[in-house]
Order: C-alpha cells, then sequence, then structure tokens
C-alpha cells in the first residue's frame, strides 16, 4: 500500500517523461526490427527532402536519416546508461568507504576527488580521448570515472549522516564487517536521493556523449550516435537543410525527459525524507 502510494505521487509531468524514456529504450532495443534500412545503408541522393520513403530525409551520404536514428539510439543509449551505471558503482563505492572507514582514507579520496573536479570534465576527457585510442569501451571507462566525481561526493554526503545514527553503532558494535554495514544499512537508507540522482546523471551523460561526438572524439564511424549525427550533417544547415536539427531535436527530447524525471523524484524523494 505504502509502495503503490509513493508510486502514484509522480506528477502526470513525471509519467510522461517516464514513458518516453521507455519508446525510447524499446526503440532502440527494437532497431533492426523496427529500422527501415541498415545503418550505413545508402538509398538516394545526398540530402533528400522529407518524402513518405523517408519520413527525415536523407543525411550527408545519401543514407535514410530515420533508420539511422534509430541505430543511433542504440548506441546513444548504451554508452550513456552504461558510463552512467559504472559511475555509480565507482562513486557510490568510494563515497561509501570514505564515510564508514572515516579518518585519513576520507580526507585522501577526498582530496583526488576535488583535485578530479576542479578540471573542466570536458577538457579533461578530450587530453585523455586524444591519447588513448577510442572505441565504446574506452568512452564508457573515460565518462564513467570522470562522473563519478559527482557521485562520490553525494554518496559521502549521505552516507556521513547515516553512519552516525544508532543503528549504525550498533551494528558495528555487534562486530559487523564494512561490507554489510555498507549494503544493509548505509545503502537501503541513501537509496532514494541516489536513484534521482542516476536519472540526473543519466542526463548529463547523453548531452556529454553528444558533446564529444560532435567534436570527433565520441563514436567513431561505422557506429554511429545522435551527436556524430549532428557532426555529419552540419553542413547542410548552410543550404537549409534540416538534417543536422532532426537528432539535435532526439538529443533535446531524451536529455529534457531524463531531467524532468530526475528532477520529479528529487521531489519525491525529498517529500519521503521529510516524512
Amino acid at each position: 500500500m505504502t509502495g503503490r502510494h509513493g508510486f502514484s505521487r509522480l506528477s502526470y509531468s513525471g509519467f510522461l517523461a517516464l514513458t518516453v524514456l521507455v519508446i525510447f529504450v524499446f526503440t532502440a532495443i527494437l532497431a533492426p526490427l523496427v529500422a527501415p534500412y541498415g545503418l550505413n545503408t545508402t538509398v538516394g541522393d545526398v540530402w533528400e527532402p522529407i518524402t513518405r520513403g523517408h519520413p527525415f530525409g536523407t543525411d550527408s551520404l545519401g543514407r535514410d536519416l530515420l533508420s539511422r536514428l534509430i541505430f543511433g539510439a542504440q548506441i546513444t543509449l548504451l554508452v550513456a546508461g552504461s558510463s552512467t551505471v559504472l559511475a555509480f558503482f565507482i562513486g557510490m563505492f568510494f563515497g561509501f568507504l570514505a564515510s564508514v572507514v572515516g579518518g585519513w582514507l576520507e580526507q585522501v579520496l577526498s582530496r583526488i576527488n576535488d583535485l578530479m573536479m576542479s578540471i573542466p570534465t570536458l577538457i579533461l576527457a578530450l587530453v585523455v580521448l586524444a591519447i588513448v585510442p577510442i572505441n565504446l569501451f574506452t568512452l564508457i571507462v573515460v565518462m564513467a570515472v570522470l562522473d563519478s566525481t559527482r557521485v562520490y561526493r553525494l554518496a559521502r554526503s549521505l552516507a556521513s549522516e547515516i553512519v552516525v545514527m544508532e543503528y549504525v553503532e550498533v551494528a558495528r558494535l555487534r562486530g559487523e564487517r564494512f561490507a554489510w554495514v555498507m549494503l544493509r544499512e548505509v545503502l537501503p537508507n541513501a537509496l532514494a536521493p541516489l536513484i534521482a540522482e542516476f536519472a540526473l546523471r543519466f542526463a548529463f551523460a547523453i548531452l556529454f556523449l553528444s558533446a564529444l561526438s560532435f567534436l570527433g572524439l565520441g563514436v567513431q564511424p561505422p557506429n554511429a550516435d545522435w551527436g556524430s549525427l549532428v557532426r555529419e550533417n552540419k553542413d547542410g544547415i548552410i543550404f537549409g537543410v534540416p538534417a543536422a536539427l532532426i537528432p539535435g531535436f532526439a538529443i533535446a527530447i531524451l536529455a529534457f525527459a531524463a531531467n524532468t524525471l530526475a528532477d520529479k523524484l528529487i521531489g519525491q524523494s525529498a517529500r519521503l525524507r521529510k516524512e
């Protein structure tokens, strides 16, 4: 009854944002079935206008833009989602570790985190990606490590408030180990704000990946994400061709839906904590 009541508190805008995200995810999963053409199949002339056969026209090489958008959703969601999950594993582990253990370890981890956060994320990513081979695995790891600094800060803040509670002290006096305290005492009580933060970090990951791809250091051919679609078709804007605007609009919709859902979850989490 309580879970149903809490779920019903998500507003209509929150449900709409969640619905949009679910549609994007299922479209990406079913891309080979729903895409009219292959990812790199040339089907017409360069930058053909919108027709019944090509609802979004063609791109700079004569490939169906709708099909590339659908397949690009796979890479966009895969990289953004995987990097966000990995960032949370890294940030939560070290954030909880710093708060539960405390002392010199907390100081060392916090100073390293502050140092990484002091460098602009995009500049640091561009430097790293200019040195290492660029592939999907590299992108996911680099994005995850950089984003984990924000997760660490939140996880450490939440855990610092929880570890001083009496039930945590009782667990320690019983002789429970670090893993037990972290997984059974700290994590359940910090889960709600972390879930809300996950949606927000996912939105940032989408925009960050798109920026890297637009600058040429993100997803590389023959793969494609929405940021690389914007880069490939940006010259068409000069001639009044909207091919670059369509994937940009898709990025905006996905990021807006993730941000909206994050805002609603953060608000709901705050209300639940007050109660």
